[in-house]
């Protein structure tokens, strides 16, 4: 190289403020440890496929990223390992079950929970557009009288009754369209006896009047819902159509096939990680919420009586 070109080049650097960087021999990071706290117990879990589903796609990123997992079930909170960077809770939880687990960690995350207000991340399911969806798809079909089978439940402490979103929704809805009938809505636990039970109680009660559609909010109570109107001799989707949530492996499982909201429940469990990722690595202190989309999937449960979508 000239006098002349090396001159030039410190000229060049100079003006761009340029200084020689220093390596270092990298360390490496240290690994990062996530307890999932799953509010449902292990039997309870495998009666509600959808919890199951979203552990497992949180389980299955948390191996991606190289990240320890740890897992305890209905709120076992001795149970969690007290070196967790981060604790993910699935499920629901009453405010002094929230303020335990922040004694833990600052570092929470809920899925399927929104905890944002209490200044937590949460990765939540779009149920207003998802049951806006159902509704206008019946809608556009001419059923305007439209039952309801949902769930109420409580935290495992006791301190909260939690309240079906998905029937809240249909209410805002239906009363948008001044078509919203309480005696058209049955409420029991999200089990499949509980879905049998309350078809059952809406055959027996309402008679000639019974809707021909029913959205029912996850497919434990639609399976449920159809063994009780197979019974009755009530064919499906001739005499009355059933639609679903969460669309889990129950949905084509069953006679009919059912028609269900689909829920990416793997996301949900991977965006949790996500964001327990981006709180650990950037020390980001903001809560941050993230509402995941869905989808309509028509199965048979819904056709038209000449088998047609």
């Amino acid at each position: 190289m000239s006098d002349a070109t090396r001159k030039q080049i410190f000229e060049v650097a100079a003006d761009l403020n340029y200084t020689k960087v220093k390596h270092h021999a990298a360390l490496p990071d240290k690994q990062l440890k996530v307890a999932i706290v799953q509010w449902y117990s292990k039997s309870k879990e495998l009666d509600d496929l959808y919890y199951m589903a979203v552990r497992l796609g949180l389980e299955k990123r948390c191996e991606q990223r190289h990240i320890i997992a740890t897992r305890t079930f209905q709120n076992d909170l001795q149970a969690v390992d007290p070196d967790a960077d981060a604790i993910i809770a699935i499920g629901k939880f009453s405010g002094p079950q929230v303020a335990t687990l922040a004694k833990l960690t600052p570092n929470l995350v809920f899925v399927d929970q929104d905890q944002l207000a209490q200044g937590y991340d949460s990765v939540v399911t779009d149920f207003e557009d998802a049951v806006r969806q159902v509704i206008d798809f019946y809608w556009e079909h001419g059923q305007q009288r439209i039952g309801l089978l949902c769930g109420s439940e409580w935290t495992t402490d006791g301190q909260l009754e939690v309240t079906d979103p998905r029937y809240l929704a249909y209410k805002r809805e239906l009363q948008d369209k001044e078509a919203f009938d309480p005696k058209l809505v049955f409420t029991g636990d999200y089990t499949t006896h509980s879905g049998y039970q309350q078809m059952e109680t809406a055959i027996m009660s309402l008679g000639d009047d019974l809707p021909s559609a029913f959205f029912v909010t996850n497919d434990p109570m639609a399976a449920g819902a159809l063994k009780a109107l197979r019974e009755s001799k009530i064919e499906v989707p001739q005499q009355v159509k059933l639609f679903s949530f969460n669309d889990t492996t129950i949905a084509k499982y069953v006679f009919p096939e059912l028609s269900s909201v689909h829920v990416n429940t793997e996301l949900l469990g991977a965006s949790a990680v996500d964001l327990v990722a981006d709180r650990l690595q950037s020390g980001r202190t903001t809560p941050v919420r993230l509402t995941i989309g869905t989808r309509l999937i028509l199965r048979e449960s819904t056709a038209d009586n000449d088998n047609e979508n």
